[in-house]
């Protein structure tokens, strides 16, 4: 052996690490390991979970959009409808198109008051519950008589007029003078005007142009022809 180790000493060097190498590998995977070895040579074949045969819950369904179409066609409808009824009791003789006007806010604000009911007088189903339901009927079957021809400027201006008495009461519902709503031009009327002109920076005037009346209507969100 000694004569081998002579005439080969490297591949006796050589071998002899290898035995150490093995024999350091063996003792570490025997003795030395405290779990199982992360890559085994055979390694246990687990069996594929089975998928639940569940079926995954759906999300809650959404309540659906009400377009701004239907919204507009329903107000619309109850425009009509109250609109319909005033003119049965004989406090509205407009057109039934549908549009809340002056008109229609004049006849309103009359069958609130004649009627004596506690309501906002504006387009909603409780107004209309309260047309329906109630009895209360315009004198002479008319809220106001007929506008007389527009051929006298003297005339037209103390006439009755449906738009000076959606002005006045506007003024008075806002705190510019106490003004009774007769639907004429009066000195109270005027007064009230120049009020309201000062307070917005307009040319005083006291008369219902179409700058004060587009004014107006702007601060109160209240139609006024």
């Amino acid at each position: 052996m000694a004569a081998a180790i002579g005439r080969h000493p490297r591949e006796f060097v050589g071998v002899v690490m290898a035995a150490a190498a093995f024999s350091a590998i063996s003792i570490n995977a025997v003795f030395l390991q405290t779990g199982p070895h992360p890559a085994p040579i055979f390694a246990a074949w687990s069996l594929p979970k089975m998928e639940s045969s569940v079926a995954p819950s759906l999300p809650p369904a959404m309540p659906p959009h009400i377009a701004p179409d239907a919204a507009a066609q329903s107000r619309g409808q109850i425009i009509t409808d109250i609109q319909r009824e005033l003119g049965r009791r004989g406090f509205y003789d407009g057109a039934v198109d549908g549009i809340w006007g002056a008109k229609t806010d004049a006849a309103t604000r009359d069958f609130v008051q004649a009627a004596g009911v506690k309501i906002n007088p504006d387009a909603s189903e409780s107004l209309l519950r309260a047309i329906v339901v109630s009895n209360t009927r315009a004198q002479d079957g008319r809220a106001f008589a007929p506008e007389p021809a527009r051929n006298d400027p003297i005339a037209e201006l103390i006439a009755p007029s449906k738009r000076v008495l959606a002005i006045q009461r506007a003024l008075a519902d806002f705190g510019y003078g106490q003004i009774k709503p007769s639907g004429a031009y009066d000195p109270d009327t005027r007064t009230a005007i120049e009020k309201f002109e000062r307070d917005h920076r307009l040319p005083v005037t006291g008369q219902m142009s179409d700058r004060f009346v587009r004014e107006l209507a702007a601060m109160t969100g209240r139609p006024l022809e």
